[in-house]
């Protein structure tokens, strides 16, 4: 498993965020039974660079905790038929790994939601790790139905790891 981390914020997490990011991702791919190793882009950033980013890919002119951009579009979450007729298309050709995505976090939305939901910055930023590595593995929260079954996905992989509020 390859995970590139990019840090792209003067604003400093109090923990070891490497660690903490790559046991989810670990246990979000073992939850989701992804047959392949994996390779996934990480930027940890503030409110002034996610809302940018936000406004030029969903059109939305405000800051955000998460933003997922996977690089699968799945018939089905966690389906991963799909990769295996193209394997140019969403394969590390050098190294064999799945291409997965990118994620990017805001480190002060982590901070201020830590506060707001009284728990700890390794909690929340553990959530948006397991929220975003679901959008990853082509689940949404777009309706009901679907928000619930994240939910429940997201609070197993935290649980799995001891991870609670």
């Amino acid at each position: 498993m390859t995970i590139n981390f990019e840090y792209e914020t003067d604003i400093k997490l109090a923990f070891d965020y490497e660690d903490i990011m790559t046991k989810v991702v670990n246990e979000a791919i073992d939850y989701e039974d992804c047959p392949y190793e994996i390779e996934l882009n990480v930027i940890l950033t503030d409110n002034e660079m996610i809302r940018e980013i936000n406004q030029a890919h969903r059109d939305i002119d405000k800051p955000t905790d998460v933003l997922s951009f996977p690089m699968i579009d799945y018939n089905e979450p966690s389906n991963f038929d799909v990769v295996e007729d193209a394997v140019e298309e969403f394969f590390n050709l050098d190294s064999g790994e799945l291409m997965l995505g990118d994620i990017i976090i805001s480190v002060e939305k982590v901070i201020e939601q830590a506060e707001n939901y009284g728990h700890s910055e390794l909690r929340e930023l553990a959530f948006l790790t397991a929220h975003s590595m679901l959008h990853l593995f082509g689940y949404d929260h777009m309706v009901d139905e679907e928000r619930v079954v994240m939910e429940k996905k997201q609070e197993e992989i935290l649980k799995n790891l001891s991870i609670l509020r």
